[in-house]
């Protein structure tokens, strides 16, 4: 019974894991993609504002580059330090 529900929480860890990868990386391209989109769309606008529009695209486009990384650290600790895992030892130790 135990090893049956460890090897569940590992299943459904990788799933999620995979989820929150997919869904960081998509997140991170459509910002990218707006970030870019609406400094182009300002600078056709008023072309004097270029230098000013391009150092906020940089400095936006790293805040946006960081966030899957972070998300990345997250997927990598529930992935190699489960702490589900440890939760299920627990109950198994406290019921029996």
């Amino acid at each position: 019974m135990t090893a049956d529900m460890l090897s569940m929480i590992y299943a459904y860890t990788a799933v999620g894991v995979g989820v929150i990868l997919a869904a960081a990386g998509m997140g991170s391209a459509i910002g990218w993609g707006l970030i870019c989109a609406k400094t182009l769309e300002g600078i056709a606008r008023q072309p004097e504002m270029r230098p000013a529009l391009m150092t906020n695209m940089f400095i936006f486009a790293g805040l946006m580059e960081s966030f899957p990384f972070i998300i990345l650290a997250f997927a990598m600790w529930f992935l190699f330090a489960n702490p589900f895992v440890g939760a299920l030892e627990s109950a198994i130790v406290a019921i029996g």
